[in-house]
């Protein structure tokens, strides 16, 4: 960043010493050409107010050096020049200074001469005779007039430069400075930057670098939860077929041994395909597939599916509700109501009710699922949409759970825009509402942190 501030830098320092030494050569040579005609035109009238211009009178002066007289008669022909034969010389009533002088009582012509690469300078005025009397004068042109100030130029080029390049070194380090300073209080968030233009910036590098540390913690804490959760039936998998393979085992051994692996894969198989799904859910950002559903005949499909499982667990699972139609993804909202109403089953007391309800509100569709089961402490309601995060992890583990249920449910969720809320409370039981967006209106109440309306 140093080195192309102080190549920027030194760049327009460069640019701006050509440009001010070329505007200022060339204003220069345009006063010098103005004060060389000015000078003609004082000696011409000089000539004029004295008399001096009688053609016997000019031949007797001594002509002044550099300045060339002329007489022109009023048919063009050459009266008189000081530095030319009259009798060799053209007819100068073409030429623009003489053809002003002429028609407008005075011009001015500046010509250039290739073979000598110099300026002619002339000025001509009409005397009352009805004659031209012109001056002119042999000066250099913009080169010659450039040559004798090149060295000094360069040295004032050099200095400048040499000036410009401790500036733009002070500069650059003055304006690099608050930037390394604010690199290095990334985690600091009362930190102020010297630039107010820079506060925006630094609060948007602040927000990735939370956000990125979290993500790292976040994996790390995945990472260490799902070497966890393996670890579990892998070893009970590994314990057992290590006693039967040994040939310690009894035949009633055997059997219940080879029923606990059995029970292990299973859950090992559930936590994988979870974690694959999970993983799924993050890395699809793309277009979401969805098609228009009726939310009642998802429901009544899912309650018939879970109505063994309910009844294993001495639980009632009852449905409510009237058909619903929403635009969405099939196998996530079906993934959501699995979910939900596999957790209420598992939670719950023997004995206890789940019910599973489907009805429009304000417009909305609104999927609730509610148990009279153990409930969730309130300081656990904040985080049981977290991955592999248990209220009861004995419980939990015990009733065949993954942990990552409702993180899949809470993704699902997200990816449909719908807002999802939780009322619970400990022994009572827990309910959670699902409210989906409607085609027409963006805007859906907020239900966490609220008992809803029963």
């Amino acid at each position: 960043m140093r080195k192309k501030l102080n190549a920027h830098f030194m760049l327009m320092t460069v640019t701006a010493i050509l440009l001010t030494v070329f505007f200022s050569l060339a204003v220069y040579y345009d006063l010098f050409q103005k004060e060389v005609i000015s000078s003609l035109k004082t000696y011409t009238h000089v000539l004029e107010s004295t008399g001096a211009f009688e053609k016997d009178v000019l031949e007797q002066t001594k002509p002044v050096d550099g300045l060339r007289v002329t007489l022109i008669d009023t048919d063009g022909t050459v009266s008189f020049d000081s530095n030319a034969n009259i009798g060799r010389m053209d007819n100068h009533g073409s030429r623009p200074e003489i053809q002003k002088a002429f028609s407008e009582g005075e011009g001015e012509e500046i010509r250039r001469s290739a073979t000598l690469d110099k300026n002619t300078y002339y000025y001509a005025v009409k005397l009352d005779n009805g004659q031209v009397l012109r001056v002119a004068k042999e000066a250099g042109n913009m080169f010659s007039f450039l040559m004798p100030m090149i060295p000094i130029l360069a040295v004032m080029g050099l200095v400048l430069l040499g000036v410009c390049m401790v500036m733009a070194h002070f500069l650059t380090k003055s304006i690099v400075a608050p930037v390394e300073q604010m690199a290095l209080h990334m985690d600091d968030e009362k930190y102020e930057t010297p630039y107010k233009e820079m506060e925006p910036f630094l609060d948007t590098i602040q927000k990735q670098h939370r956000d990125i540390v979290r993500s790292s913690q976040m994996r790390q804490e995945f990472t260490a939860n799902v070497s966890h959760e393996l670890k579990t039936p892998l070893t009970a998998i590994s314990g057992y077929s290590e006693l039967i393979e040994s040939g310690i085992a009894t035949r009633e051994d055997t059997v219940r041994f080879a029923g606990e692996i059995h029970k292990s894969s299973n859950r090992l198989l559930m936590l994988i395909n979870d974690i694959l799904r999970l993983s799924e859910l993050d890395t699809s950002n793309g277009e979401l597939a969805t098609e228009r559903l009726d939310l009642y005949e998802l429901a009544r499909k899912c309650a018939d599916m879970l109505q063994m499982s309910a009844e294993k667990h001495n639980v009632t699972l009852l449905l409510a509700g009237d058909s619903c139609y929403v635009q969405a993804n099939r196998e996530m909202v079906e993934e959501i109501m699995y979910n939900l109403c596999s957790n209420a089953i598992r939670y719950n007391v023997p004995g206890g009710r789940v019910m599973m309800s489907v009805n429009m509100e304000a417009d909305h569709a609104v999927l609730t699922v509610e148990d009279t089961g153990i409930g969730i402490p309130k300081e656990d309601q904040k985080r049981i949409f977290e991955r592999f995060y248990r209220v009861d992890k004995s419980r939990s583990k015990s009733t065949g759970g993954t942990g990552l249920g409702l993180a899949i449910v809470k993704h699902a969720v997200a990816r449909h825009g719908a807002e999802i809320g939780l009322w619970s409370q400990v022994g009572e039981g827990t309910r959670i509402r699902i409210v989906f967006p409607d085609a027409g209106e963006k805007d859906v109440r907020e239900l966490n942190g609220r008992e809803p309306d029963r």
